[in-house]
């Protein structure tokens, strides 16, 4: 039985390396060695290790101020410091120069360097990047690059065999090989839209915004996240499907930015208790609360009181899957949308409109703001004002604001929107930010 499964096993990769194309592998002993080398060879080219320097501001924090004045110290010397980190990226335009990377990879970068497989060391700049789904696109100019097809994710299946691709603690280009464990999985930050591919090829630190790729040699993901309490892989590891990278690709090449579909309703989750409040015998799917005037909702004609219980072919469970999976679709997509009425399910088309993100400069705001751009979170279902952008060594960044930070109160008292935002600062010379930053929250003081 054990030599059984030994030869059907090695026929198994002799197959998927010669689907990939690949030439025969070696002979050892009269017998065939089985390798994914051929495979490696082929698509490596296209992944590239990516350097990205940044200046920081350095000094005291707001905790550390109280810890100073506490203990009557000296106050710490403010100043700015450049460090420099280490991620991949994937060529999938080699005529344009395209490269596709994590948007945390290359966040507040003043300098990105690019090196190929051959040593050759590049420029690179950025094109548009999207926080939301963490997908960036940089830009080369070069000639004779090597590009990767890119694959049609929604046929990948758990269990598909697929490698991993990067530059891991910085040790240049590493392929790990594993399965796809999951699709679909969400949940794994607290902003954001997410549908990840789910799999157990090693990725660590380094490896954001490498390839993941399937035995035919086509990009299926992103890689983009895992899941560890040590910082190194653990087998559980997270891509982001083709599908929405080359959508956030094209609309930044397109527009300049990205167009996120908007349906115009507010929702909430219905459940057991919900549902039989409302006497229905429906207890998944979002509940229709509220419908904006003029919105793809109004005009694809659900009204209040209508549950969400699938979009497409997809099945919605709760609020914040139906507002992941809007968030996920470009503006003026046609979207089949079904629903309960009355008991009985219906079906209508909806166009989608565009989410219009109020924006405002810090110089607008409050002076030690200056330097910080500021927008209605569209990633948080609790709002929130994002920090979209921070210039180096401003009153802003010397305050302790980061890029992709969300404000979410501000002198105790909880903000939506930017008018909230502008209301309290116009009022009090000195402001006291409650900040969301990935799974930690943190006070900022502002004077």
């Amino acid at each position: 039985m054990k030599t059984k499964t030994r030869l059907f096993f090695a026929s198994l990769l002799l197959s998927l390396s010669a689907t990939a194309s690949a030439a025969l592998p070696a002979v050892v002993d009269g017998a065939a060695v089985p390798s994914l080398a051929p495979l490696v060879e082929t698509v490596s080219p296209a992944v590239v290790n990516i350097r990205v320097s940044q200046t920081v501001s350095t000094g005291s924090t707001f905790s550390d101020d109280l810890f100073r004045r506490f203990y009557g110290l000296p106050d710490a010397p403010r100043g700015s410091r450049e460090v420099a980190s280490a991620g991949s990226g994937v060529i999938v335009d080699a005529v344009g120069g395209y490269i596709l990377t994590n948007h945390h990879v290359v966040e507040g970068a003043d300098e990105i360097q690019i090196s190929l497989i051959d040593g050759e060391i590049l420029d690179a700049e950025i094109v548009g990047s999207d926080a939301a789904t963490d997908i960036a696109v940089i830009k080369v100019d070069a000639k004779n690059l090597v590009e990767m097809p890119i694959g049609d994710s929604e046929a990948v299946r758990a269990g598909d065999f697929v490698l991993a691709i990067g530059n891991p603690f910085g040790l240049g280009h590493t392929v790990t090989s594993g399965i796809v464990s999951a699709l679909g999985r969400t949940g794994i930050s607290r902003n954001g839209y997410e549908d990840f591919i789910q799999t157990d090829a090693s990725i660590n630190p380094g490896n954001s915004g490498g390839a993941l790729v399937n035995m035919r040699g086509e990009l299926i993901g992103i890689n983009s996240a895992i899941i560890s309490r040590s910082g190194g892989n653990v087998g559980i590891g997270f891509a982001v499907p083709t599908e929405i990278a080359s959508s956030i690709m094209r609309q930044i090449l397109d527009f300049g930015e990205v167009r996120r579909g908007l349906l115009g309703v507010t929702i909430q989750a219905i459940d057991s208790e919900v549902a039989e409040a409302l006497n229905s015998s429906v207890d998944r799917g979002a509940l229709i609360t509220e419908i904006v005037p003029g919105s793809a909702a109004e005009q694809a004609g659900l009204k209040v009181d209508d549950i969400i219980v699938r979009v497409d072919d997809k099945q919605i469970t709760d609020a914040s899957e139906l507002r992941n999976t809007i968030g996920l679709m470009g503006s003026g997509e046609d979207v089949r949308i079904s629903y309960i009425r009355d008991g009985k399910e219906r079906t209508t088309t909806a166009k989608l409109g565009q989410l219009q993100l109020a924006r405002s400069a810090g110089t607008d705001l409050h002076p030690g703001l200056t330097g910080a751009q500021f927008a209605t979170s569209s990633t948080s279902s609790a709002g929130g004002i994002e920090v979209i952008g921070v210039e180096a060594d401003s009153p802003a960044a010397q305050r302790g604001l980061r890029a992709g930070d969300i404000i979410i109160q501000v002198n105790r008292r909880p903000v939506r929107d930017l008018q909230q935002l502008r209301e309290i600062a116009s009022n009090n010379r000195i402001l006291f930010l409650l900040v969301q930053r990935g799974d930690r929250a943190i006070m900022l003081q502002i004077r």
